[in-house]
């Protein structure tokens, strides 16, 4: 019997997450990357209950805890920079944290040695036969594959490939998101600083990296187009766009002309009727994305597992496996949505008032009393999903290996 192969857009975390799970299934895949390489930095992402439960059956858990921010409290400062109240660190670390880039580079080792990975090229068209799909590629040659995943974020090029251009189904919220690494002159240690003015939020930490700051920044940003710009542009926007604002941002927006993990984009949302069209399938933000709060990364992850548990239960009846994934999984995802929508106002809001209000509701749920209100809120979209096991991803696959020379493509 000829393998199943399968392509997979995108090396983030929902991309090698898939290539885990299909491998586990019986497949060979591929996955191709636009980025020259693993893209480092990247905000934080955590993990609570159920998605822990799939950590551990992927058999990264382990390695995860040993990158964990492990962050402790965080500071919210008022509208004069003085600190108006602390927030406990569990209320937005999970169980456990690790920067976005440290999560990517696991799952890729996870995966190396049986998972083909093609970096520098992307996916230009895709065409449907009669037994599968054929695929061009930007760089690299055309091929074949049995099925094809977009996992490759909220400008996925095989949903516009497949489903039609990004504007039919992108949602703006009306706030942008930035992130990138600074020097550590405040001398933090597994502690963080919010910190706002009206329309305009910062929030910097640092962990396991005490020289580091991790900066994040969110700001009003109606009807700005981010996708296009390039690295410079986009740097030249955030120092425009915080170039007045108080507190320590002229000294930590010195930082960015010398930071090569900028990361910039609109808050936006994702909505599909269907995730999927003949044999090819959208997996985490191509599909859902929620935003922040949403839980999106750790949903990606679980959906990845249900992908591949449903073909191999279904017997690699892509069309009744697909439906089922789509079944289980559109409810946590709106549930994700959700909690999500809100984000911008919360971490950006646009009047000094707002703001104050915020700071009172944040202080309250800080509490002990409301801690569990919080606790709660946070927890609901993370554990939206229950982790089941398919007994139909057979354990022996996992040994299979690519031949000498496979490991990593190179277009």
């Amino acid at each position: 019997m000829t393998t199943r192969t399968v392509l997979v857009s995108g090396a983030g975390i929902a991309g090698p997450s898939a290539a885990h799970w299909l491998h586990r299934g019986g497949y060979r895949v591929t996955v191709v990357e636009s980025a020259p390489a693993l893209r480092p930095g990247g905000q934080a992402v955590d993990f609570r209950g159920e998605q822990v439960k799939l950590l551990a059956a992927m058999g990264v858990l382990d390695e995860i805890r040993r990158y964990e921010t492990a962050m402790g409290d965080q500071t919210v400062l008022g509208l004069d920079g003085r600190p108006v109240l602390t927030a406990p660190g569990a209320a937005w670390s999970g169980e456990v944290e690790i920067l976005r880039g440290d999560l990517a580079r696991i799952l890729y080792e996870h995966t190396a040695a049986h998972t083909e990975y093609v970096f520098g090229d992307r996916v230009t068209s895709l065409t449907e036969t009669a037994d599968g799909v054929e695929v061009t590629f930007h760089r690299g040659a055309p091929r074949k594959f049995d099925l094809v995943v977009g996992a490759d974020g909220v400008h996925s090029g095989v949903r516009a490939a497949a489903f039609g251009p990004e504007p039919g189904f992108r949602s703006d919220l009306g706030f942008g998101i930035a992130g990138f690494t600074a020097p550590n002159h405040l001398g933090l240690d597994h502690t963080s600083i919010m910190y706002n003015e009206p329309g305009r939020g910062l929030s910097v930490g640092s962990h396991r990296l005490p020289d580091r700051l991790h900066v994040n920044l969110v700001f009003a940003a109606d009807g700005v187009e981010f996708h296009r710009r390039t690295a410079v542009e986009q740097s030249r926007l955030i120092a425009q766009l915080f170039a007045d604002t108080g507190w320590e941002t002229p000294k930590l927006l010195e930082a960015l002309p010398g930071a090569d993990d900028l990361y910039v984009d609109s808050i936006s949302q994702i909505h599909l009727d269907r995730w999927s069209k003949g044999r090819v399938v959208l997996l985490g933000d191509a599909a859902w994305c929620a935003g922040p709060g949403g839980s999106g990364t750790g949903l990606a992850m679980m959906g990845a597992q249900v992908l591949a548990g449903e073909l191999a239960a279904a017997g690699g009846d892509h069309v009744t496996a697909f439906a089922r994934y789509e079944q289980r999984l559109r409810k946590p995802a709106a549930i994700g949505q959700k909690n999500g929508k809100g984000s911008g106002n919360f971490l950006a809001p646009r009047t000094a008032a707002k703001i104050r209000g915020r700071n009172r509701a944040y202080r309250m749920l800080s509490t002990r009393l409301f801690g569990s209100i919080l606790l709660k809120m946070t927890d609901r979209a993370a554990n939206a999903l229950e982790y089941r096991e398919y007994p139909a991803l057979d354990s022996s696959h996992r040994g299979t290996r690519l031949a000498p020379g496979h490991e990593v493509g190179h277009s």
